[in-house]
Protein backbone atom coordinates (compact mmCIF):
# COMPACT_ATOMS: atom_id res chain seq x y z
CA UNK A 1 0.00 0.00 0.00
CA UNK A 2 1.35 3.38 -0.97
CA UNK A 3 1.35 6.35 1.41
CA UNK A 4 -1.00 9.15 0.38
CA UNK A 5 0.81 11.83 2.37
CA UNK A 6 3.32 12.34 5.15
CA UNK A 7 3.29 14.26 8.42
CA UNK A 8 5.00 17.63 7.87
CA UNK A 9 4.32 19.28 11.26
CA UNK A 10 3.02 18.32 14.69
CA UNK A 11 1.54 21.16 16.73
CA UNK A 12 0.61 21.14 20.40
CA UNK A 13 -1.27 23.84 22.30
CA UNK A 14 -0.66 23.21 26.02
CA UNK A 15 -2.81 26.17 27.13
CA UNK A 16 -6.07 26.42 25.21
CA UNK A 17 -6.17 29.47 22.89
CA UNK A 18 -2.51 30.38 23.53
CA UNK A 19 0.31 29.84 21.04
CA UNK A 20 1.21 26.38 19.85
CA UNK A 21 4.50 24.52 19.96
CA UNK A 22 5.89 22.79 16.87
CA UNK A 23 7.53 19.47 17.78
CA UNK A 24 9.32 16.67 15.91
CA UNK A 25 7.49 13.93 17.77
CA UNK A 26 4.59 13.62 20.19
CA UNK A 27 3.31 10.80 22.38
CA UNK A 28 -0.27 9.70 21.74
CA UNK A 29 -2.85 9.56 24.50
CA UNK A 30 -6.57 8.76 24.20
CA UNK A 31 -7.38 12.46 24.81
CA UNK A 32 -4.99 13.81 22.17
CA UNK A 33 -1.23 14.35 21.95
CA UNK A 34 0.41 14.53 25.35
CA UNK A 35 0.24 18.09 26.80
CA UNK A 36 -2.28 19.30 24.21
CA UNK A 37 -4.92 21.59 25.77
CA UNK A 38 -4.14 20.36 29.28
CA UNK A 39 -4.50 23.91 30.64
CA UNK A 40 -7.23 26.51 30.39
CA UNK A 41 -7.54 30.18 31.35
CA UNK A 42 -10.88 30.85 33.04
CA UNK A 43 -12.77 33.91 34.25
CA UNK A 44 -13.99 34.55 37.81
CA UNK A 45 -16.97 32.25 37.16
CA UNK A 46 -14.71 29.41 35.95
CA UNK A 47 -15.76 29.80 32.31
CA UNK A 48 -13.14 29.25 29.61
CA UNK A 49 -11.51 32.24 27.95
CA UNK A 50 -10.76 31.68 24.26
CA UNK A 51 -9.43 33.89 21.48
CA UNK A 52 -13.00 34.43 20.30
CA UNK A 53 -13.45 36.73 23.30
CA UNK A 54 -9.85 37.42 24.32
CA UNK A 55 -7.75 37.61 21.13
CA UNK A 56 -4.75 38.79 23.20
CA UNK A 57 -4.27 35.13 24.17
CA UNK A 58 -2.79 34.69 20.67
CA UNK A 59 0.33 36.52 21.89
CA UNK A 60 0.94 34.25 24.88
CA UNK A 61 3.94 32.02 24.12
CA UNK A 62 4.27 28.62 25.74
CA UNK A 63 7.46 26.58 26.12
CA UNK A 64 7.85 23.05 27.43
CA UNK A 65 11.09 21.13 27.96
CA UNK A 66 12.03 19.15 24.82
CA UNK A 67 12.14 15.93 26.80
CA UNK A 68 8.46 16.35 27.69
CA UNK A 69 7.72 14.89 24.23
CA UNK A 70 9.77 11.72 24.74
CA UNK A 71 7.95 8.51 25.45
CA UNK A 72 7.45 7.68 29.11
CA UNK A 73 8.94 10.95 30.38
CA UNK A 74 7.68 12.07 33.78
CA UNK A 75 8.16 15.56 35.23
CA UNK A 76 10.32 16.24 38.29
CA UNK A 77 10.28 19.19 40.69
CA UNK A 78 12.53 21.07 38.27
CA UNK A 79 10.25 20.63 35.22
CA UNK A 80 8.35 23.74 34.16
CA UNK A 81 6.09 25.16 31.50
CA UNK A 82 7.30 28.68 30.67
CA UNK A 83 4.74 31.33 29.71
CA UNK A 84 5.67 34.67 28.10
CA UNK A 85 3.73 37.62 26.68
CA UNK A 86 4.50 41.20 25.59
CA UNK A 87 5.32 43.52 28.53
CA UNK A 88 4.90 40.67 31.03
CA UNK A 89 7.39 38.94 33.29
CA UNK A 90 8.06 35.25 32.60
CA UNK A 91 5.66 32.88 34.37
CA UNK A 92 6.85 29.40 35.29
CA UNK A 93 4.33 26.65 36.00
CA UNK A 94 5.50 23.39 37.55
CA UNK A 95 4.64 20.34 35.45
CA UNK A 96 4.04 18.41 38.65
CA UNK A 97 0.30 18.36 39.33
CA UNK A 98 -0.91 21.07 41.74
CA UNK A 99 -2.89 20.05 44.81
CA UNK A 100 -5.49 22.86 44.81
CA UNK A 101 -8.81 22.14 43.15
CA UNK A 102 -10.99 24.66 41.31
CA UNK A 103 -14.67 23.74 41.23
CA UNK A 104 -17.18 24.78 38.59
CA UNK A 105 -14.83 25.02 35.61
CA UNK A 106 -16.65 24.99 32.26
CA UNK A 107 -15.73 24.81 28.61
CA UNK A 108 -18.58 24.64 26.10
CA UNK A 109 -20.98 21.87 27.18
CA UNK A 110 -18.71 20.43 29.88
CA UNK A 111 -18.35 21.46 33.47
CA UNK A 112 -16.45 19.87 36.32
CA UNK A 113 -13.54 20.44 38.64
CA UNK A 114 -9.95 21.12 37.57
CA UNK A 115 -6.58 21.58 39.25
CA UNK A 116 -5.84 25.21 40.14
CA UNK A 117 -2.36 26.50 39.27
CA UNK A 118 -2.46 29.02 42.11
CA UNK A 119 -2.17 32.70 42.94
CA UNK A 120 0.91 33.67 40.90
CA UNK A 121 -0.55 32.29 37.66
CA UNK A 122 -3.93 33.88 38.47
CA UNK A 123 -2.31 37.29 38.98
CA UNK A 124 -0.26 36.98 35.78
CA UNK A 125 -3.28 36.22 33.57
CA UNK A 126 -5.46 38.74 35.44
CA UNK A 127 -2.86 41.46 34.81
CA UNK A 128 -2.38 40.45 31.20
CA UNK A 129 -6.09 40.29 30.31
CA UNK A 130 -7.10 43.11 32.64
CA UNK A 131 -9.80 41.04 34.32
CA UNK A 132 -9.94 38.37 37.02
CA UNK A 133 -8.55 35.11 35.63
CA UNK A 134 -7.14 31.80 36.78
CA UNK A 135 -5.07 29.09 35.12
CA UNK A 136 -6.43 25.58 35.62
CA UNK A 137 -5.24 22.14 34.56
CA UNK A 138 -7.42 19.23 33.48
CA UNK A 139 -7.77 16.69 36.27
CA UNK A 140 -7.74 13.36 34.44
CA UNK A 141 -7.79 11.49 37.76
CA UNK A 142 -11.30 12.66 38.61
CA UNK A 143 -12.86 14.01 35.39
CA UNK A 144 -13.78 12.69 31.97
CA UNK A 145 -14.88 14.86 29.07
CA UNK A 146 -16.56 12.73 26.42
CA UNK A 147 -16.75 13.93 22.83
CA UNK A 148 -20.10 14.10 21.03
CA UNK A 149 -21.35 10.48 21.00
CA UNK A 150 -23.12 11.08 17.67
CA UNK A 151 -19.68 11.30 16.04
CA UNK A 152 -17.26 9.30 18.17
CA UNK A 153 -18.93 7.37 20.99
CA UNK A 154 -16.66 6.49 23.89
CA UNK A 155 -13.84 8.87 22.90
CA UNK A 156 -12.72 11.68 25.17
CA UNK A 157 -10.70 14.86 25.20
CA UNK A 158 -9.35 17.44 27.65
CA UNK A 159 -9.86 21.16 26.91
CA UNK A 160 -9.88 20.93 23.08
CA UNK A 161 -13.03 22.36 21.51
CA UNK A 162 -14.63 19.15 20.33
CA UNK A 163 -12.26 16.32 19.42
CA UNK A 164 -8.80 15.11 20.47
CA UNK A 165 -7.00 15.63 17.12
CA UNK A 166 -7.38 17.88 14.09
CA UNK A 167 -5.62 17.36 10.75
CA UNK A 168 -5.16 19.71 7.79
CA UNK A 169 -3.21 19.20 4.56
CA UNK A 170 -0.69 21.70 3.25
CA UNK A 171 -2.44 21.41 -0.12
CA UNK A 172 -5.66 22.75 1.39
CA UNK A 173 -3.82 25.74 2.89
CA UNK A 174 -1.96 26.41 -0.37
CA UNK A 175 -5.21 26.33 -2.35
CA UNK A 176 -6.95 28.67 0.07
CA UNK A 177 -3.99 31.05 -0.12
CA UNK A 178 -4.30 31.23 -3.91
CA UNK A 179 -7.69 32.88 -3.34
CA UNK A 180 -6.46 35.35 -0.70
CA UNK A 181 -4.84 38.75 -1.32
CA UNK A 182 -2.70 38.16 1.76
CA UNK A 183 -1.78 34.51 2.39
CA UNK A 184 -2.37 33.17 5.90
CA UNK A 185 -0.11 30.77 7.82
CA UNK A 186 -1.30 27.48 9.26
CA UNK A 187 -1.37 28.95 12.79
CA UNK A 188 -4.73 30.57 11.95
CA UNK A 189 -6.31 27.09 11.98
CA UNK A 190 -4.60 25.47 14.99
CA UNK A 191 -4.33 21.88 13.71
CA UNK A 192 -2.40 19.18 15.57
CA UNK A 193 -1.24 17.38 12.44
CA UNK A 194 -0.23 19.02 9.17
CA UNK A 195 0.34 16.63 6.26
CA UNK A 196 1.79 17.15 2.80
CA UNK A 197 1.83 15.31 -0.51
CA UNK A 198 -1.91 14.77 -0.96
CA UNK A 199 -4.47 16.59 -3.09
CA UNK A 200 -6.01 19.75 -1.61
CA UNK A 201 -8.98 19.02 0.65
CA UNK A 202 -8.55 15.26 0.27
CA UNK A 203 -8.64 15.06 4.08
CA UNK A 204 -12.37 15.90 3.87
CA UNK A 205 -12.93 12.38 2.57
CA UNK A 206 -10.76 10.38 4.97
CA UNK A 207 -12.79 8.27 7.39
CA UNK A 208 -9.93 5.96 8.41
CA UNK A 209 -6.21 6.58 8.08
CA UNK A 210 -3.02 5.07 9.42
CA UNK A 211 -0.16 7.29 10.56
CA UNK A 212 2.95 5.21 11.21
CA UNK A 213 1.25 2.18 12.80
CA UNK A 214 -1.67 4.00 14.44
CA UNK A 215 -5.20 4.06 13.11
CA UNK A 216 -7.27 7.24 13.30
CA UNK A 217 -10.89 7.81 12.30
CA UNK A 218 -11.95 10.98 10.52
CA UNK A 219 -15.12 11.71 12.45
CA UNK A 220 -16.29 15.20 11.49
CA UNK A 221 -15.30 18.01 9.17
CA UNK A 222 -14.00 20.91 11.22
CA UNK A 223 -16.41 23.84 11.05
CA UNK A 224 -14.65 27.13 11.71
CA UNK A 225 -15.48 29.96 14.10
CA UNK A 226 -13.96 33.46 14.01
CA UNK A 227 -10.52 32.43 15.33
CA UNK A 228 -9.01 31.98 11.82
CA UNK A 229 -9.64 35.71 11.26
CA UNK A 230 -7.33 36.62 14.18
CA UNK A 231 -3.77 37.39 13.15
CA UNK A 232 -1.72 35.22 15.53
CA UNK A 233 1.23 37.64 15.45
CA UNK A 234 -0.79 40.72 16.45
CA UNK A 235 -3.98 39.43 18.09
CA UNK A 236 -6.00 41.64 15.72
CA UNK A 237 -9.03 40.23 13.88
CA UNK A 238 -9.91 40.92 10.23
CA UNK A 239 -12.45 39.39 7.86
CA UNK A 240 -10.20 36.88 6.08
CA UNK A 241 -9.82 33.98 5.50
CA UNK A 242 -13.42 33.34 6.57
CA UNK A 243 -14.92 35.59 3.92
CA UNK A 244 -13.18 33.57 1.20
CA UNK A 245 -13.93 30.25 2.93
CA UNK A 246 -17.60 31.22 2.78
CA UNK A 247 -17.30 31.33 -1.02
CA UNK A 248 -15.37 28.08 -1.49
CA UNK A 249 -15.85 25.97 1.65
CA UNK A 250 -19.38 26.59 2.98
CA UNK A 251 -22.04 23.91 3.36
CA UNK A 252 -23.83 25.70 0.52
CA UNK A 253 -20.89 24.84 -1.74
CA UNK A 254 -19.81 21.47 -0.32
CA UNK A 255 -23.06 20.01 1.05
CA UNK A 256 -25.87 21.42 -1.01
CA UNK A 257 -28.14 18.40 -0.50
CA UNK A 258 -27.68 18.44 3.30
CA UNK A 259 -29.36 20.57 5.96
CA UNK A 260 -27.83 24.05 5.65
CA UNK A 261 -26.25 25.37 8.85
CA UNK A 262 -24.33 28.33 7.44
CA UNK A 263 -21.02 26.70 8.35
CA UNK A 264 -17.58 26.85 6.77
CA UNK A 265 -15.23 23.87 6.86
CA UNK A 266 -11.46 23.54 6.95
CA UNK A 267 -9.74 20.45 8.36
CA UNK A 268 -10.81 17.04 9.60
CA UNK A 269 -11.35 16.06 13.24
CA UNK A 270 -9.83 12.73 14.27
CA UNK A 271 -9.96 10.22 17.09
CA UNK A 272 -7.29 7.61 17.70
CA UNK A 273 -9.01 4.32 17.01
CA UNK A 274 -6.68 1.96 18.85
CA UNK A 275 -6.36 4.23 21.89
CA UNK A 276 -7.73 1.48 24.12
CA UNK A 277 -4.83 -0.90 23.49
CA UNK A 278 -1.86 -1.02 25.85
CA UNK A 279 1.74 -1.01 24.73
CA UNK A 280 4.82 1.10 24.11
CA UNK A 281 6.21 3.25 21.33
CA UNK A 282 3.04 5.28 20.87
CA UNK A 283 4.66 8.24 19.20
CA UNK A 284 3.84 10.13 16.01
CA UNK A 285 6.84 11.70 14.24
CA UNK A 286 7.27 14.36 11.61
CA UNK A 287 7.94 12.43 8.40
CA UNK A 288 5.64 9.53 9.27
CA UNK A 289 3.68 8.19 6.27
CA UNK A 290 -0.10 8.60 6.10
CA UNK A 291 -2.09 5.73 4.57
CA UNK A 292 -5.74 6.18 3.70
CA UNK A 293 -7.66 3.03 4.65
CA UNK A 294 -11.25 4.18 4.09
CA UNK A 295 -12.79 7.24 2.52
CA UNK A 296 -16.05 8.66 1.25
CA UNK A 297 -16.45 9.99 -2.28
CA UNK A 298 -17.37 13.61 -1.53
CA UNK A 299 -17.45 16.19 1.27
CA UNK A 300 -21.25 15.94 1.14
CA UNK A 301 -20.97 12.35 2.37
CA UNK A 302 -18.57 13.18 5.20
CA UNK A 303 -19.89 13.71 8.72
CA UNK A 304 -20.09 17.41 9.50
Amino acid sequence: MEATAKVSSILIYPVKSCRGISVFQAPLTPTGFRWDRNWLVVNYKGRAYTQRVEPKLALVEIELPNEAFSEGWEPTKSSFMTIKAPQMSVLKISLMKPSEVAEGVSVWEWSGSALDEGAEAAKWFSDYLGKPSRLVRFNAASETRLVDPNYAPGHKTMFADLFPFMLISQGSLDTLNQFLKEPVPINRFRPNILVEGCEPFSEDLWTEIRINKFTFEGVRLCSRCKVPTINQDTGIAGTEPNETLRKIRSDKVLRLDKKQQGKIYFGQNLVWKDSLTEGHGKIVNVGDPVFVLKKVSSAAEAAA
